[in-house]
């Protein structure tokens, strides 16, 4: 469910929020799974910026979230559902049958009091974790691993999911959210389900400030800029960008329908059809 403001100014008039109060149990995490950390905001290890437009935004407390899933075949309950300010979907609380408590990224449908399994015999059931040969075609599946053993890595932002498409020769399938089809090694580990906060997609963050808040840093069009800072940039007053395709800063093509993945990347085996690019939705 999405909050809307009064209008008491232009930037309010438009600006949503997903209405946490009905949906969240508890404002505070549990503090023996959190620690303090400092963010990277788009800098590698020399300090460089390598990643533009992002810095600032409000402290953040990181919360320990469970992505390896390694108590197999040991009952859990969901004590909590949280927000956690270092993802979209929302994190819950888990108390296992044997006392040990850790936080999981939550499927859309669970709610406190529902229990969850890992292991190669769990139910089919949304929040439960099995190996992908388990699973049949068709179902939606988050939290994927890449490699077996190694926690999900793939489809772990709001309201995403992959499908598995076939089962074959030691690998499945899985039709990714950007509708590339992938295969990933049958032995690996997902959850069934989708991921929660799925209206997260839907919010109008309204102002610039609430950007910075996120720790967004404003980004400047190619057009606006000078010939020697941008490739599109130059020409007295408004212009076209003078160029059959879109680049970015370096020279690189950038959107509009082109191809923009590394010709030799290492998991181009992998891929079995390449996303559709453009302006193509879901289902398409």
């Amino acid at each position: 469910m999405l909050k809307k403001y009064k209008p008491t100014s232009d930037s309010r008039r438009h600006m949503t929020n997903v209405l946490y109060r009905k949906i969240l149990t508890t404002q505070d995490p549990h503090k023996a799974l959190t620690h303090g950390f400092k963010r990277d905001v788009g800098r590698n290890s020399f300090g460089r910026i390598t990643v533009r437009h992002q810095g600032g935004g409000h402290k953040r407390l990181y919360r320990e979230v469970d992505f390896m899933y390694n108590k197999f075949n040991i009952p859990a309950k969901i004590a909590t559902i949280e927000y956690d300010p270092n993802r979209t979907g929302f994190i819950g609380l888990v108390n296992y049958a044997d006392g040990e408590k850790r936080y999981v990224l939550l499927p859309k449908s669970m709610k406190v009091g529902d229990t969850f399994m890992v292991g190669e015999s769990a139910a089919l059931t949304p929040g439960n974790r099995l190996p992908l040969k388990k699973i049949p075609v068709g179902t939606f599946v988050y939290n994927v691993e890449i490699k077996p053993g190694n926690g999900g890595k793939m489809v772990r932002s709001a309201g995403s999911f992959a499908e598995v498409v076939a089962n074959d020769a030691g690998y499945t399938h899985l039709k990714m959210p950007s509708t590339e089809i992938r295969r990933v090694n049958e032995a690996c580990w997902a959850c069934v389900g989708e991921v929660s906060n799925d209206e997260n997609r839907l919010v109008n963050i309204g102002k610039a400030g609430r950007s910075r808040w996120l720790g967004i840093r404003p980004t400047v069009r190619g057009t606006a800029q000078n010939p020697v800072d941008h490739p599109h940039g130059g020409g007295e007053g408004r212009q076209g960008r003078g160029l059959r395709r879109a680049k970015t800063r370096w020279g690189k093509p950038s959107g509009k329908g082109q191809k923009t993945r590394t010709p030799k990347k290492y998991s181009n085996l992998n891929i079995i059809s390449r996303r559709k690019v453009g302006k193509q939705k879901r289902g398409e």
